[in-house]
């Protein structure tokens, strides 16, 4: 996270039992608020695969405490979309029943299940084949220089009047850090790059970071040509591809056509929740055993 440093005040804690580390929480803070971390996609505990139900309520139990003595008042906590996980994990949905936490934004991510994988639509399958019918060529490149500075800064400052979250120099610092994690995949029509993805690959998961193709995009089927075959080929042996969001507003609304072009591909909709919590409710947590 240290690419992104200057940004944020880090507030990430280690948790450690008979000093043993047994979890980690990214975060930052601003005054008397902590948050799970805001350089990051995905936040909550980090937590090892052995750890039981009733360690996991006592770790965040204390926590909660130490922010509370400190003067923190409230916890604003990410959790992490299930799919990410390595077992079953969901310990801090129910702790966040218990300790009524505001529910503040949910987010939906399109999400392909790959090892059960629905029909890819009519649609999708009509702007594959126009990609097959202009020739278009898939490359995977190692840097991102040419997708940046022909394909997305400028679609994002035209459609939307916004930047990458990555710029440039960051994406290519964290490619270097990370060389098998972040992959480049370029489309070509004669030479001339037409389309591209940035894909973050995990162990279970591929997911497309950024999508964008220049404005024939539609004539020329680019975007459906490439995870078409991404998705097939590609990453057809990981568990999951997820597309991610494509809510607005604060998760209160959904783009309907990306929504409507991301499900043509056969995904079906997971949600990411945002929680505020109360530190000086810890005290709930007391009460759990009986």
């Amino acid at each position: 996270m240290e690419y992104h440093s200057d940004r944020f005040e880090d507030y990430s804690l280690l948790i450690y039992k008979k000093n043993k580390l047994k979890a980690l929480l990214p975060a930052n803070i601003e005054g008397d608020k902590v948050y799970s971390h805001q350089g990051l996609t995905y936040g909550g505990l980090v937590l090892p695969k052995d750890l039981k139900f009733d360690v996991v309520l006592e770790i965040f139990k204390e926590l909660l405490k130490h922010f509370n003595k400190n003067n923190i008042k409230a916890l604003y906590l990410k959790q992490i979309p299930p799919i990410y996980n390595a077992f079953p994990s969901d310990e801090m949905q129910y702790l966040m029943f218990i300790l009524k936490a505001e529910l503040t934004k949910r987010d939906t991510l399109s999400v392909i299940d790959l090892k059960n994988k629905l029909k890819i639509s009519s649609n999708r399958l009509e702007g594959f084949k126009r990609g097959k019918k202009h020739h278009l060529v898939i490359k995977e490149e190692g840097d991102f220089e040419l997708f940046w500075d022909a394909i997305l800064i400028r679609n994002l400052e035209k459609k939307h009047n916004a930047k990458p979250v990555h710029s440039l120099e960051e994406i290519t610092l964290l490619k270097e850090r990370f060389p098998n994690n972040i992959r480049q995949f370029n489309v070509y029509k004669e030479h001339q790059i037409v389309a591209g993805t940035t894909v973050f690959e995990s162990k279970y998961v591929a997911h497309s970071q950024y999508i964008s193709g220049n404005e024939n995009k539609n004539l020329l089927g680019s975007l459906d040509f490439l995870h078409v075959h991404l998705i097939n080929e590609v990453f057809k042996n990981k568990v999951y591809f997820d597309f991610g969001t494509s809510n607005e507003n604060n998760g209160l609304q959904i783009n309907k056509g990306l929504q409507f072009w991301k499900e043509g591909f056969g995904a079906r909709t997971i949600t990411q929740d945002f929680y505020k919590i109360d530190t000086s409710n810890y005290v709930a947590l007391n009460k759990v055993f009986i």
